[in-house]
């Protein structure tokens, strides 16, 4: 789907014209009726991208979803067109939740990583006016090596808007991400542990391409005492004690049960199906067998909900809660059922 940036960690490497293939309207609403019959419940469909406001039948689209009483919510690009009468219509459509991404605490840090200069100010301020019209706003932030010591002037900073929902995604090295560095893995341990502490503040926090994060969470939910991380989980817990207190409740981060291939599958701009939109291994096509189909009976996809894993994640006593990054693994080695070199735990062999 075409997007008005060049943000250097896009998966896709989206262009600012549609890519070849995009589905038509027809093939569009076929997507919707399959996703709707492998209901009830209704699965949550996120209209993405790209830059999902590029699309000219999003409306037309998002109304049909309605129709079909599927829950809708956008992730767009800030650009010109995000703006509040537009998704005042969306907003009649039914839609309610709406994410943006915010990759740094400071302007130059996160201009840097969207290829825009201004784009820091302007999403603060489709921020704050989203959160006025009473959308449930979630703002994405990918970690990587460059912007790891601002996270938590991040989370400070969604305080003070009043930001209710945190996802926070680790950059897996596919598209434009390739390019860049990604956090080592007891960077990604220290990370984690930040996270379970930001979540006694008043923001939900949840991850994207780390599952291990709900074994931090058990970890830390079995054992009060203070974890054994590293210098950067020092600074981070202690520079957002400096911003925001140090929170009121008892953590509470989202680890829902989903993950890459198991209750979560994404439908790229051409109908090709994958587990998740960071592992390019297409498992089938909408136009060709249906998305409930392609769920169920994709071999790659039940070897995942089976834990079918090798190396770590295949000997660990947490691969079914977690699973490891089947994106990182296959951007690593080839091999979406490897294990996930970003995940620093080291199971014991007779767990």
């Amino acid at each position: 789907m075409a997007c008005p940036l060049s943000c250097r960690h896009c998966r896709a490497s989206a262009l600012h014209e549609p890519l070849p293939g995009e589905l038509t309207t027809a093939q569009a609403y076929r997507l919707l009726e399959q996703v709707a019959e492998m209901g009830p419940p209704n699965p949550v469909l996120v209209m993405t991208g790209g830059d999902c406001l590029s699309r000219p039948d999003l409306l037309e689209l998002t109304g049909y979803a309605r129709q079909l009483r599927l829950p809708v919510a956008l992730s767009p690009s800030v650009s010109p067109l995000l703006d509040p009468r537009r998704l005042k219509q969306f907003q009649r459509f039914g839609v309610r939740a709406v994410s943006l991404s915010l990759d740094g605490a400071r302007p130059e840090t996160h201009d840097r990583v969207r290829g825009v200069d201004g784009h820091f100010h302007a999403t603060l301020e489709s921020l704050r006016w989203l959160l006025e019209m009473g959308f449930r706003v979630q703002v994405n932030t990918t970690v990587m090596r460059s912007n790891l010591t601002e996270l938590a002037d991040v989370a400070a900073l969604l305080l003070k808007l009043g930001v209710p929902i945190w996802e926070v995604f680790f950059l897996i090295e596919v598209g434009r991400g390739g390019a860049l560095e990604a956090p080592s893995a007891a960077d990604n341990e220290d990370v984690c542990h930040f996270l379970y502490d930001a979540s006694a503040h008043p923001l939900l926090v949840r991850t994207v391409e780390a599952p291990f994060f709900r074994r931090v969470t058990a970890q830390r939910r079995a054992n009060p005492d203070p974890p054994a991380a590293g210098p950067l989980y020092s600074e981070l817990t202690a520079r957002l004690a400096q911003l925001a207190g140090e929170g009121g409740r008892r953590p509470r981060p989202q680890t829902v049960g989903t993950r890459d291939g198991m209750g979560v599958v994404f439908v790229a701009h051409d109908g090709a199906v994958r587990p998740s939109g960071f592992l390019p291994m297409a498992v089938g096509d909408i136009r060709e067998r249906s998305l409930g189909e392609l769920y169920r009976d994709s071999p790659l996809l039940r070897h995942i909900r089976a834990a079918d894993f090798s190396g770590r994640c295949g000997q660990c006593q947490y691969r079914t809660l977690c699973g490891g990054s089947r994106a990182r693994a296959f951007a690593a080695t080839g091999d979406p059922l490897g294990e996930d070199p970003g995940c620093a735990y080291r199971p014991t062999l007779d767990a």
